[in-house]
């Protein structure tokens, strides 16, 4: 389905997503990386050693959650856009999700955004919450949304005129 549609399927993400009990214990990069293509930049970015190095450059990265504390450095690293951070403990009703983020212009801190899937279609009203700008590469923009959401908000619109 991946290769026809671009959007993975519930059995693709379950392969990388982390246990219910590591998302309860803090934020969690994500990798939904999931083509053999020769790219190795995410292991690069992190400084914890959470994503391991690869064997080959054209494997598909592997990450260790225990040692990921969803920093959200490899974000912006990646050029397939394919790295998340998840964080269900932001609060009591919402978690705070990472996305890249190659548009302009950028959103505002506390502006109201269409939260997306990764269909590109709106499932909810999500706040952004922080952006990080990086120089030369994709920045990272933190948005509030509904716990139930978390994995399956990837991007967002801004509702201005």
């Amino acid at each position: 389905m991946l290769e026809k549609t671009g959007v993975p399927t519930p059995e693709d993400l379950a392969k990388v997503y982390p246990s219910k009990e590591r998302l309860d214990r803090g934020a969690v990069a994500i990798l939904e990386c999931f083509q053999l293509i020769p790219c190795d930049s995410c292991c690069g970015a992190c400084k914890r050693g959470a994503i391991k190095e690869f064997k080959d450059i054209n494997d598909l990265p592997e990450i260790d959650f225990d040692i990921c504390n969803g920093c959200g450095l490899c974000i912006s690293e990646c050029p397939g856009l394919a790295i998340f951070v998840v964080d269900q403990t932001y609060s009591e009703k919402e978690a705070l999700v990472k996305i890249p983020y190659e548009f302009l212009p950028l959103p505002e801190k506390g502006e109201a955004v269409d939260a997306l899937s990764r269909q590109g279609e709106r499932v909810s009203e999500a706040k952004v919450v922080d952006i990080r700008k990086f120089k030369g590469k994709a920045n990272v923009i933190g948005i509030a949304v509904s716990k139930e959401l978390s994995l399956d908000v990837r991007n967002i619109r801004l509702r201005r005129e």
